[in-house]
């Protein structure tokens, strides 16, 4: 199971400059990211190098961040297997939350970074499908 970092910071200027500072500081590699924005505030998840490190750093420097399980799905880098993977999820009766693209920096593969309910028994249903979760 992948472990995320949700950082709600403040939708102005330099906020991800900072954050990713933060990161750099205390040596966590961003491994995937996606950012979603309001008007006054936006949610940075992220899977990193170190969940709980990171939000231990963003914590000391104000942010307000916590950790969440989420599933990794190593796919072929193929036309059609994002689709797959969601055809698969749906005659699973899974719903997705949201979902973000890392890649394994050892195999090249692209990563399908997705959020659910039941995250470990979505995670089992998956393998037994024959799919690379991580």
């Amino acid at each position: 199971m992948l472990k995320q970092v949700s950082v709600y910071a403040e939708n102005r200027k330099g906020t991800m400059r900072r954050i990713t500072e933060i990161l750099l500081n205390n040596e966590i590699n961003i491994l995937g990211s996606v950012t979603n924005d309001s008007a006054e505030y936006g949610i940075v998840r992220m899977v990193v190098s170190d969940a709980d490190k990171a939000c231990d750093a963003l914590k000391e420097q104000g942010y307000f961040c916590r950790t969440t399980d989420v599933i990794g799905v190593e796919v072929e880098d193929e036309v059609g297997n994002l689709h797959k993977l969601l055809l698969t999820l749906e005659e699973s009766n899974i719903d997705v939350d949201y979902l973000y693209l890392s890649f394994n920096r050892g195999s090249g593969k692209p990563i399908m970074v997705f959020h659910c309910a039941d995250t470990p028994e979505v995670a089992e249903c998956l393998a037994a499908k024959g799919y690379s979760v991580l």
